[in-house]
């Protein structure tokens, strides 16, 4: 009659641990491709990009379709800066500002939840989103020259309103150098991207993970 092993449930979670962390490593690595991916073609699909083309492809329709969703959520997020601000005393220099701000602290905020949590690489897809989000303020800053007034037709809410960025620029008197500043801005928006997939690439391929599984294996 053959022995039973005692330690038999030791073996199983070692082995169970091991499939767990080859999963999340699995799965990071697919993320990891897709941002890649998006940020390789961004330039091309971005409707306000100097090389944007119109086209009838799938990957333009999927472009499209997400830029229409992501336009909606950071639109959203940039009124309701301005809405605090409608009900909070600021200044008004600061009601034109706090859009932007609350757009940029969105994905910020949900970076930092995550890196205090400990997990490394869901705070690197928010650092991803945060230069995202500096790409739409670098096309929104690039149209301050077309006046204080933003018409109905552009507004988010569908009602003529004040353009952030001409109001501001112009309260510093910037707004001369508005080209300069969309350029810097949509250079370091490209850079955050870049940093954040750079740090997706070395969380999903670490150096000493093959170390961890075989101390594991001789344990």
């Amino acid at each position: 009659m053959p022995k039973s092993n005692p330690f038999k449930h030791l073996h199983q979670d070692k082995e169970e641990s091991e499939s767990s962390l080859e999963s999340r490593i699995t799965a990071k690595r697919v993320t990891l491709g897709i941002f890649v991916l998006f940020l390789l073609l961004f330039p091309h699909y971005a409707p306000w990009e100097p090389s944007y083309t119109q086209s009838d492809t799938l990957i333009q329709k999927i472009f499209t379709l997400y830029f229409f969703v992501a336009n909606q959520t950071l639109g959203i997020v940039h009124e309701g800066g301005h809405g605090v601000c409608y009900i909070l005393p600021c200044p008004k220099f600061l009601t034109m500002a706090n859009g932007t701000i609350f757009q940029l602290l969105f994905p910020g905020l949900i970076g930092y939840y995550y890196y205090r949590k400990g997990n490394l690489f869901a705070a690197l897809i928010a650092l991803f989103f945060v230069g995202f989000s500096l790409q739409y303020t670098a096309w929104y800053l690039s149209t301050a020259h077309e006046g204080l007034i933003l018409p109905a037709h552009k507004s988010f809410l569908g009602v003529d309103a004040i353009h952030d960025f001409n109001y501001l620029l112009s309260a510093m008197g910037l707004l001369a150098y508005e080209s300069i500043l969309a350029g810097v801005t949509r250079f370091v928006a490209y850079l955050i991207m870049l940093i954040s997939v750079i740090g997706m690439f070395f969380n999903a391929f670490p150096n000493d993970r093959r170390k961890i599984i075989k101390r594991r294996k001789n344990f």
